[in-house]
């Protein structure tokens, strides 16, 4: 089947906001990976870390932050990850095992972001916990659980987030202004623990 064709028969589906929903699927599901270790990424409960100690083979370490956002590792015991860096989760473990190993070289590496969710709830086609192995903004979340069903409040949508200082903040989303392409700057990228709900 030739290009022209094609372009005939899939063109017209596409529009409006079957258009804005499959771009942004697509973009979610680009071939470039998200390169988590070269972003300002702070580790969550649930992830996977890689950790090695030079020249100390019996030091390496595979592990997962615990809920209360720990891990543990020989010698140290308890360390607090959830919220660091990679490197300062490394620059830690290194400082805490100064008194068993001096001049330790630590390295800690980010296997699995298994931690960085976020919910969305309400009207969608698929509601659920989905993890962000890259960059996402509202949009795509939409697309990662199926989209708006017919019943959806599409211009009263809400991210809920939960603040350092405990308190919940609440960010409108207007999903038909975005999709006509106004109001792009709501269409914001989510942090871990966000909530979208669509009523």
């Amino acid at each position: 089947m030739n290009t022209f064709i094609l372009k005939r028969l899939t063109l017209p589906y596409f529009k409006g906001r079957h258009l804005v929903l499959f771009f942004g699927c697509l973009l979610w599901l680009s071939a470039q990976p998200f390169a988590l270790a070269n972003a300002i990424y702070h580790l969550n409960p649930g992830d996977k870390l890689e950790i090695t100690v030079w020249e100390e083979d019996k030091l390496k370490q595979e592990v997962v932050v615990l809920p209360d956002g720990t891990i543990s590792f020989p010698l140290i015991g308890h360390v607090a990850a959830a919220g660091k860096t990679t490197e300062d989760l490394a620059s830690l473990l290194r400082k805490r095992l100064s008194q068993y190993i001096p001049d330790s070289e630590v390295n800690v590496r980010l296997l699995a972001a298994d931690g960085n969710m976020i919910y969305v709830t309400g009207e969608v086609a698929h509601p659920g916990a989905f993890v962000m192995a890259r960059p996402t903004d509202v949009m795509q979340a939409l697309g990662m659980a199926g989209g708006l069903t017919e019943f959806a409040e599409k211009n009263s949508i809400l991210v809920l987030r939960r603040e350092a200082d405990g308190r919940l903040k609440s960010l409108p989303f207007k999903y038909g202004e975005v999709e006509d392409g106004e109001n792009i700057e709501s269409n914001i990228l989510l942090q871990s623990g966000d909530t979208i709900v669509v009523p």
